[in-house]
C-alpha cells in the first residue's frame, strides 16, 4: 500500500484512462474552496467570514503568472474574502457560478485558449463538470472520493496546504524541461 500511495508507481486502474500533463500549458483554473483554502471558515460574532490560504500557494501562482500563464480562479459562492485573496494574488476571480461547465466554455473562448493548454483544479463534486471541458483535471489530495477517481491526477497535498504550489512547481519543472 505504501508503494502505491507514495512510489508513483504506474497503475492500471479501471474506467477511463488518465490524461497525460499537457506539453503546453497556458491556462490555470482554479476552485476556491477546498484548493484555495483548506476548505473551512471562520466566522465571527458579527458573520463575517474568513479563511486560511498558504502563502506558498501564492507564490506559486506568482511564479507561474510571471512565466506567461494566465490564472482564473471559478467560485460556486460570492464571497468578498475570495475577491479580497484573489485580488491580492493579481488573479481574476468569476464567483457565484451555478454551473462550472457553462463557466469553462465561456473563459476558454473569451481567452482563446484550447482546452488541451488548459489545466483545472478542483475538490468537490461541482467541479466534474469542467473535467472533460479542459486538457487534464487535477484534485488536491483531500479532494471528495468520487472526484479523486475522475481526475488525471491527484496532488500530494491537501487544499490550502500547499497544493496549488505543488501543481504551479509541476508546470514550471516542465516548462524547464522543454527549454
Amino acid at each position: 500500500e505504501w508503494l502505491i500511495r507514495y512510489g508513483d508507481l504506474p497503475l492500471v486502474l479501471p474506467g477511463k484512462p488518465r490524461r497525460t500533463f499537457p506539453s503546453e500549458v497556458q491556462l490555470l483554473l482554479l476552485d476556491f474552496d477546498g484548493v484555495l483554502t483548506d476548505n473551512r471558515i471562520w466566522v465571527d460574532q458579527d458573520g463575517h467570514e474568513m479563511i486560511a490560504a498558504n502563502r506558498g500557494d501564492g507564490w506559486g501562482i506568482a511564479r507561474i503568472r510571471e512565466a506567461g500563464i494566465r490564472v482564473i480562479v471559478l467560485s460556486t459562492e460570492a464571497n468578498p474574502v475570495v475577491a479580497a485573496r484573489c485580488e491580492k494574488l493579481g488573479i481574476e476571480s468569476i464567483q457565484g457560478i451555478g454551473d462550472k461547465a457553462e463557466a469553462v466554455k465561456s473563459v476558454l473562448a473569451r481567452e482563446k485558449v484550447s482546452a488541451e493548454h488548459t489545466i483545472y483544479i478542483g475538490n468537490d463534486e461541482n467541479d466534474l463538470p469542467a473535467f472533460p471541458l479542459v486538457g487534464f483535471a487535477v484534485v488536491v489530495a483531500d479532494a471528495h472520493y468520487g472526484v479523486r477517481a475522475e481526475a488525471d491526477l491527484v496532488l500530494k497535498h491537501n487544499g490550502g496546504y500547499g497544493a496549488v504550489r505543488e501543481l504551479c512547481d509541476r508546470i514550471l519543472d516542465q516548462m524547464e524541461a522543454k527549454s
